[in-house]
Parts: C-alpha cells; sequence; structure tokens
C-alpha cells in the first residue's frame, strides 16, 4: 500500500500575470515641461550666463576687459559685417543691387560724393519714392529702404552707421573711393534731423547740401 506524500497546501491567491506600475503619460510631460523651464530660467537667470557672451568668454566683465585691452574695432571690419546683415539683401553682396528696384552702391555717384552728410540721412532715415537716378539710370525705389535710426536691437548705433557707410564708401572693389565717416559725424546728424519722422524721397534729398 503506497502511501500519499503530504504536500505544504497554500491558501494565499495567486498573483497570475502581474505588470509593473505604469507610470502615467501626463506625469511624463509635467516633469519634461518642468525641466525644460528649469533650464530656460537657469539659462537666462543663472550667473555666468548672459545673451550677449558665449563659449570661451563667461561674463561681460571679460569681454570688456579684452575690449579695453584691444582698442576699437576696425570700422572696415564692424562696416563688412554690418553690411552683411542689414543691406545685402537688396543691394547684393557685390552691391550692383537690383536693377530698377535697388540702386547700384558700387561706383554710386550718391556714395562717392566728397561728404557723406545725404547718405547718413537716408541711412538714418530711410529712403524712397520715384525720381531716383543713379549712375545715369532710374530706380522706381517702391521699396522704401528701412530706416535705422531707431535704438538698437531695432537700429544701429553711430559706430555701426559710421562703419557700414565707410566700407561701402571706401570698397575700392567695388569702384568706390570716398573718404571714411566718424560716429561723430553721425551724431551731429542725427540730432541735427531728430525731427524728420518719414523717410526721404529722391527730391528732398536732393535738396540736402552733402557737407551740412
Amino acid at each position: 500500500m503506497k502511501s500519499s506524500t503530504n504536500q505544504p497546501v497554500s491558501n494565499a491567491p495567486q498573483d497570475v500575470g502581474a505588470k509593473d506600475p505604469v507610470v502615467p503619460v501626463w506625469l511624463i510631460i509635467v516633469c519634461f515641461l518642468l525641466l525644460y523651464w528649469g533650464a530656460v530660467y537657469f539659462d537666462e537667470r543663472g550667473g555666468w550666463f548672459s545673451t550677449q557672451v558665449y563659449t570661451p568668454y563667461v561674463s561681460t566683465e571679460q569681454l570688456n576687459t579684452i575690449a579695453a585691452m584691444q582698442g576699437p574695432p576696425d570700422p572696415r571690419v564692424l562696416g563688412a559685417q554690418v553690411y552683411g546683415r542689414t543691406c545685402i539683401a537688396c543691394h547684393q553682396g557685390n552691391a550692383m543691387g537690383t536693377p530698377g528696384t535697388f540702386p547700384p552702391l558700387a561706383g554710386s555717384d550718391w556714395v562717392n560724393e566728397k561728404e557723406a552728410g545725404r547718405m547718413i540721412r537716408i541711412v538714418l532715415h530711410g529712403f524712397g519714392g520715384p525720381g531716383l537716378v543713379v549712375k545715369g539710370q532710374p530706380f522706381s525705389t517702391a521699396s522704401v529702404m528701412t530706416a535705422f535710426g531707431s535704438p538698437p536691437p531695432v537700429g544701429l548705433t553711430d559706430e555701426e552707421i559710421a562703419a557700414v557707410i565707410t566700407y561701402v564708401r571706401g570698397n575700392t572693389e567695388w569702384g568706390n573711393h570716398a573718404a571714411p565717416v566718424t560716429p561723430e559725424q553721425v551724431k551731429a546728424i542725427r540730432d541735427k534731423t531728430s525731427s524728420h519722422s518719414q523717410s526721404y524721397t529722391p527730391a528732398e534729398i536732393m535738396s540736402v547740401n552733402p557737407g551740412d
């Protein structure tokens, strides 16, 4: 007679098919948004971060110290940078402009005037309207040139305006051989024309003495 082996019997319920807890999707999204907000907040307000400072520099004080040691920037280098971000779209990289629409700066009689009073006014207050003639060719100037006399970041500083005009007037590759312009000249005309609230027309700018 075979005796049966006694097996312990558990009365505890068997957990069949148990799964790991799932993190809700909304909680993941909330955590991501909090991390993103924290990164932006730290980037904008964290001690050594600045929208004007980039690697390898760590502070505006360091940049100011280096700038003081190096002296003022070369106006022609600064002028080329300003031209590249404000003028090139219309006047093109070769300064030849667009026939009938955007006048050339290369070899322009306007650009090569002995005094830069007209050109400074055009950059400060804008320019547009019928009647413009450059190098014997008429331009409709239906698209008004932007005025850059507003304070940065919308407009340009006196230094930037002087630099870009100097760059254009002295660019021998474009056939220009005119004298440079100083920030002091720009400021003087800015102050003198502060009440001029509209773009110059060709007729208005032609009535201006370039040396004034």
